[in-house]
Formats: structure tokens, C-alpha cells, sequence
């Protein structure tokens, strides 16, 4: 999610998400130059975003925790990019600045884009390595493998990639990308056509999730993660700001399943916090929501309540474990859980 053009633009010019700009990746065998090295890189993120949250999912399963630092921007952010005034004196302790945007200036001066989360500083340096929100999680799994913990699951496993690959395809353009298409949408036609294609897709995922417990395979995958990440913020947010309310999340029997399933595995609900998600999208997008104003509902408490998916079948970590506690400096507020 970035920021760069100036919040009251959203919902006034038309949508379209920018690439990532900058997409060194950090591997095995440091091809690129960034290898793989516990405490070397500091993963910044805003728990308000889908894109970041997939990183802080995948992070939390795989036992990353040590290896790879997290900081975590306030969610309402101005025009100058992500803040860290959730810190002390409203620097990041680690990196020492107060905007992500010091970190992509360090990297490339006067980059015309915008500056988004999540993203993936280079510690010694300060200087920005990645926001390729597509492909960082997909390392994680893949290339940072000497640093999982004992049990971390497989989330990409090489015998289903392709079949992963063309789901998680579908899910971005229709649902991940489609919700933003409809709430920026600037007229009728372009938003029905966005919003009707939301549907579409999670009909067809409801029909497909009615069989097996999960989006490919037995267990879950990065397909999953990247679903789950706009489940969760249906109602809170895309039903009514950015008006995909055909239908509630909770009003499909078989994907709210789905979902309160996901939220309640270690992983998933530990890591969202519904008050810098409705924060964040109802104070920022001030071109479509000028109050301000912040809903009270939907009722949260739903989440927790039984799913029965477990009737399905399936092992959600494979011959994994279920990452242990939350480390205690990363445990959601309350006023962010249900």
C-alpha cells in the first residue's frame, strides 16, 4: 500500500496499482548482492495493509521472529509517506528514522513513486532493498529456508506451485486488486464492472472452498495467506467504504468459514489488528470517506466463534507445528482484537 500522491486523491483519479520499483531480492545464495543474514534486514510493515500483512502471516509461521525484525508504521499516515510515531520520540528504534520514505531516499534520491509497505531495509546501510509485495513472500518461503524455525510449514511446496501460482493470480486480479478497483472506481460503469467481478471470483471460491479445506492442497499455502488477508478486512472495510456490499462476508456460509477457520490458527488472527485497519482506510482515503469518520461495527466477536472446518479434512502446517506464542512486543492491542 503506498502513499506519495496525496490522500485526497483516492476515489477522484482513476485506480491503478503502481509496480513495485524496487525488487532486489534477498536469496540463498546472494545473487543479487542481499543475502540471506539473520538481524541484517528489518522488515517494515503497517498491520492496516493487505500487501504487508501477507509478510507478517508468512513471517509469524515460518519462525522468523528473530531472524528478521519488524517494525510496524502508525496507520494513519500523511502525505509525506509511513510514520513511525507508534515509537518512542516517533523514530524507528532500529533504523532511526522518523518516514519509510527516509529509507527510499537513501536507496535512490527523488524516486518519482509512491512509498509502500511492506517493504525490506537493509539494516548496516539504511537503505530501502525491496517493496515487491508479490515476490518477498514467496522468498521467505523459498530462500529463507536456513532460518525457519524447526517445524515451519512448507507454504510453497514445489509439486503445487503452478496450481498456487494460478489461483493466487485469480485471487489478485478480481478480489485482492478488484475491491481497490471498485471503492477508487471514479464512475458508474467502472465500478460496477470491478465490483461485479469481486463477486464473481468469490463465488467461484466459495464453490471451490466447499470441498477441500483449503485454497490448493491439504494444507495451507501462500494461496491461503493471500486470500485471508482481504477476508479479513471485508466487512470491516471494502462492504461498506469501498462499497462491495453485494453481499457481507459473513452472509457467505462457506468462505466466513473459511475465514474464522484461518483467523483462528496460530498465524492469521494473531497478527490482524482491526483498529489500524478501519483507522487507516476510513481517516486516510479522504477522497472518498472527507469525515473521517470511523464506523463503530461490524461486531467483531463472530471470529472466534466455531467453523466445523476441520469436518474437511486436511493438516493446516503439513508435518509442521503451529508457530509458538506471539513474542510479547508484537502482540496486537486489544482494542484491535475481538
Amino acid at each position: 500500500m503506498s502513499v506519495g500522491e496525496g490522500n485526497e486523491a483516492y476515489g477522484r483519479e482513476p485506480f491503478k496499482r503502481s509496480r513495485s520499483h524496487f525488487t532486489d531480492r534477498v536469496t540463498a545464495d546472494g545473487r543479487d548482492g542481499r543475502p540471506v543474514e539473520a538481524g541484517r534486514y528489518r522488515l517494515v510493515v503497517s498491520r492496516a495493509c493487505p500487501w504487508a500483512s501477507r509478510a507478517v502471516i508468512s513471517r509469524r509461521l515460518l519462525g522468523l521472529e528473530d531472524a528478521l525484525s519488524m517494525a510496524v508504521a502508525d496507520p494513519i499516515q500523511d502525505d509525506r509517506s509511513w510514520r513511525f510515531t507508534l515509537d518512542p520520540e516517533g523514530r524507528d528504534p532500529v533504523l532511526g528514522i522518523r518516514f519509510l520514505k527516509e529509507a527510499y531516499d537513501a536507496r535512490e534520491s527523488d524516486y518519482p513513486g509512491g512509498v509502500s509497505v511492506p517493504a525490506l531495509v537493509d539494516v548496516p546501510s539504511g537503505e530501502l532493498v525491496t517493496n515487491d509485495y508479490q515476490r518477498l513472500t514467496l522468498d521467505l518461503a523459498t530462500e529463507w529456508t536456513a532460518l525457519h524455525r524447526e517445524g515451519a510449514p512448507d507454504l510453497y511446496p514445489r509439486a503445487l506451485r503452478d496450481e498456487i501460482d494460478t489461483v493466487m493470480a485469480e485471487v489478485y486480479e478480481d478480489v485482492n486488486n478488484g475491491v481497490y478497483r471498485a471503492g477508487f472506481a471514479t464512475g458508474q460503469q467502472e465500478y460496477e464492472e470491478a465490483c461485479a467481478a469481486v463477486f464473481r471470483r468469490l463465488e467461484a471460491l466459495s464453490d471451490r472452498l466447499s470441498r477441500q479445506r483449503y485454497l490448493v492442497g491439504e494444507t495451507i499455502t501462500e494461496a491461503d495467506i493471500r486470500l485471508f488477508t482481504t477476508l479479513v478486512r471485508f466487512d470491516p472495510v471494502y462492504h461498506g467504504h469501498f462499497k462491495c456490499n453485494r453481499r457481507k462476508l459473513t452472509e457467505d456460509r462457506v468462505l466466513w468459514a473459511y475465514a474464522r477457520d484461518l483467523f483462528q490458527t496460530p498465524g492469521f488472527g494473531d497478527t490482524v489488528d482491526f483498529d489500524h485497519i478501519k483507522r487507516h482506510y476510513y481517516q486516510v482515503h479522504t477522497g472518498i470517506n472527507p469525515t473521517a469518520v470511523v464506523p463503530l461495527g461490524p461486531d467483531l466477536t463472530g471470529w472466534l466463534t466455531p467453523h466445523g472446518r476441520e469436518d474437511l479434512g486436511g493438516r493446516p502446517f503439513g508435518d509442521g507445528t503451529a508457530p509458538g506464542p506471539v513474542p510479547a512486543a508484537e502482540v496486537v492491542a486489544p482494542q484491535g482484537r475481538p
